[in-house]
């Protein structure tokens, strides 16, 4: 997984994605979700001073600068919970 800057509104809404120095922008409403961390499947004990048991989620459908006439491609981000920035997990572009 590659970090990104997700930037936002003054509200906290994802307003666009900047990865290997390109920014996309955010053009469909993004959804927000929590998974359960898996930690038991790599370690035999919750990794100290982690203390969480989920993950934060985050879909956007993004396109390459601001034209609205390109195609529109869904980011997969993750939270990653020390830092508190954002790791990208797949894309649909990845896929194909």
């Amino acid at each position: 997984m590659e970090y990104v800057v997700v930037k936002a509104s003054p509200e906290g809404i994802p307003t666009a994605v900047v990865c290997n120095g390109r920014e996309w922008a955010v053009g469909a409403e993004p959804v927000r979700w929590f998974e359960r961390v898996s930690w038991w499947e790599n370690r035999r004990r919750m990794p100290r001073g982690l203390g969480r048991v989920d993950v934060e989620v985050l879909q956007v459908q993004v396109r390459l600068g601001r034209n609205p006439q390109s195609a529109l491609t869904t980011m997969v981000l993750e939270r990653d919970g020390p830092g508190g920035g954002w790791r990208r997990r797949e894309s649909a572009a990845d896929a194909a």
